[in-house]
């Protein structure tokens, strides 16, 4: 390319550009980058060129367009290559065994990108090496590549999902054989092996003709019929579904979970939900909702409400756009509607599911084979429960990545994981799939349901029966969203030198004292003999946790996948002290002072969660 047409004065950004146009093939792309230097628009450019998509333990998460900071073929391509690459290190029967590629309905017409053709054209990467791959025909939910890597014992799984991302976002979520999301040190050696393979291979591009290799098997029936066989043994009170009158209305959020939650509900012998005509069929424009997600709650849920009403409804179950998360809300005697948070279903679900296994096991000696986990962000109701129970109780570092390996690992021990939750509306409940999964959960959940229905009791009222028994765990938890990574990099350093030296933590938030800090991205946890964390330490991300004296917890993090700093905080009362006004206001209080101490200096750089 002629050097007058990239007057962009910077060389590194001349030379990235100049590369992208020599090896992308994506006529949408090249003409969107050319639109570019035609008008001069040097600071679009280097958002497009200046960096590359940081490969994590996610995998990748970005807008859809052109440039190497952006999802389209060329990224998709480049990334493959050096996943493939990275199996064919580690895996010396990688031909043998192939990969499972699934994907759900998101798309970018302006760039051509979409999540089928960058399914595609991973395929087709994998192809040119020998690889078999195992391609889903159609849309998925999330959990059935992890599912399927595990069924099939496969070598890697790839999801192509920015589940409830906004639109014009998608990503490349990575399983490893286990069944598992990756973990370190996966990440970085996929990371080295991308940056060693960016020049697209010939046969990459050709996407068409690895549609046609015998080495593309499509394993969408086969799955199908194997995952709802296996969720199906978490059904538990056939009879009553068979027969319950319960109304549940379910919706997808325009995404791929309408069928698949029908299914569920199908295999046991519950009721069809009524869904939401209007966001039934997937759509990438997400046209009835700002935000995709239904954990930002009643907005996401207006419609379903509505049908609940004129249906005489008592619950809506809502699933995001690729089917792992589950929200649920109940209408209540006032005759408005609670959604539940993360961490009040978690303590629900956590509830039933162990109730349901003590029923079929009443022999006490198999709990000492039993465990449920949590992440360290979330409620510590399964602690609790654990502890007068008599099963064991774990938690994670944030994230199901983390849950998932743990999980495999305690079940390759001979142990069975009844139950794990992130208090982002994120549920596993059938160690079949090692990641959370809201189409079993919205089947389970609609068992509950009709069994409590049975005992005229509703969802509120069986959460306050279990916070009675248990102990009180009241949490509010929120965000703040911040693009600049210097200004979250300053926060937590001035939390980490809040008396000028380094590790001098504050010892006191307002008129509250701290009685611990754990820092898990330094290592530091002030509970320990020697100062060093227990668990897992990521020095990318940021993560600190404090421990009050009344005995509230909170801990403050960046997201992995969104320009967030998370706030959570919880404060448990021991079981019988049910003076819930008291602890909500405490809490209240504890949350204020967090705001006004830890992030009031920034606060002017910071915005609010959106109402």
């Amino acid at each position: 390319m002629p050097n007058d047409l990239l007057p962009t004065g910077d060389t590194k950004l001349d030379q990235a550009v100049q590369l992208w146009l020599q090896y992308d093939k994506n006529p949408k792309t090249v003409s969107m980058v050319n639109d570019l230097l035609k008008d001069g628009a040097v600071e679009a450019l280097k958002k497009c060129f200046s960096s590359r998509m940081e490969f994590g333990t996610a995998g990748l998460r970005a807008p859809m367009g052109p440039g190497t900071a952006s999802m389209n073929d060329l990224t998709i391509i480049q990334t493959t290559q050096g996943f493939c690459c990275y199996l064919e290190k580690t895996f010396g029967d990688l031909k043998e065994r192939g990969v499972v590629i699934g994907y759900d309905a998101r798309a970018h017409p302006p760039s051509g990108g979409s999540s089928k053709r960058f399914a595609s054209l991973a395929a087709a990467v994998f192809i040119s090496r020998g690889v078999p791959v195992h391609l889903f025909s159609n849309i998925t939910p999330t959990p059935f590549v992890p599912f399927t890597v595990s069924l099939m014992s496969l070598c890697a799984g790839i999801m192509v999902t920015a589940s409830h991302n906004p639109k014009q976002d998608n990503g490349y979520k990575v399983y490893w054989e286990n069944g598992a999301q990756i973990v370190s040190p996966h990440d970085k050696g996929i990371s080295k092996a991308i940056e060693e393979n960016l020049e697209p291979w010939p046969e990459s591009w050709n996407a068409e003709e690895a549609l046609k290799s015998p080495l593309i098997k499509d394993p969408y029936q086969d799955v199908h019929t194997q995952y709802f066989k296996a969720i199906q043994k978490l059904c538990h009170y056939r009879d009553i579904n068979k027969s319950s009158e319960v109304k549940i209305v379910h919706t997808s959020v325009h995404g791929v979970g309408h069928t698949f939650v029908q299914s569920a509900f199908k295999v046991f012998d519950l009721p069809p939900p009524y869904a939401v005509e209007e966001q039934k069929d997937p759509d990438p424009e997400f046209p009835t909702v700002k935000y995709p997600n239904p954990e930002e709650g009643e907005g996401v849920l207006t419609l379903s409400f509505a049908l609940a009403e004129k249906e005489g409804a008592s619950v809506v179950l809502a699933n995001d756009p690729d089917a792992d998360r589950l929200a649920v809300a109940e209408k209540q005697e006032s005759g408005q509607w609670r959604v539940f948070s993360g961490n009040e279903l978690g303590a629900l679900l956590g509830w039933w599911l162990f109730s349901c296994w003590k029923q079929q096991n009443p022999e006490a000696a198999r709990l000492k084979n039993i465990y449920m986990l949590s992440s360290t962000v979330s409620s510590k109701i399964l602690r609790a429960i654990a502890l007068k129970e008599g099963f064991h109780f774990e938690e994670t570092l944030t994230g199901f990545k983390w849950m998932g390996n743990r999980a495999k690992d305690l079940m390759d021990q001979g142990n069975t994981v009844l139950f794990a939750f992130e208090e982002a509306i994120g549920y596993m409940c059938c160690n079949s799939v090692l990641d959370k999964d809201g189409v079993s959960a919205a089947a389970i959940a609609g068992e509950m349901v009709s069994y409590l229905a049975t005992k005229n009791k509703s969802l509120s009222q069986k959460l306050s029966a279990i916070y009675e028994e248990y102990g009180y765990h009241i949490s509010k938890n929120s965000y703040f969203i911040c693009h600049d990574q210097k200004v979250i990099q300053s926060l937590f350093e001035r939390l980490r030198n809040f008396s000028g030296k380094p590790e001098s933590y504050p010892t006191e938030c307002g008129s509250f004292s701290i009685s611990a800090v754990r820092d898990l991205t330094t290592g530091y946890d002030s509970n320990q003999p020697d100062t060093k964390a227990v668990l897992p330490i990521s020095r990318s991300s940021q993560m600190i946790t404090f421990t009050f004296s009344n005995g509230g917890v909170a801990t403050m993090r960046t997201s992995g996948t969104e320009p967030k700093i998370k706030y959570y905080t919880e404060l448990c009362a021991a079981p019988g002290n049910s003076d819930v006004t008291h602890l909500k206001k405490e809490l209240d209080d504890l949350v204020e002072a967090i705001i006004e101490n830890f992030f009031e200096p920034t606060k002017n750089k910071l915005q609010p969660k959106p109402e």
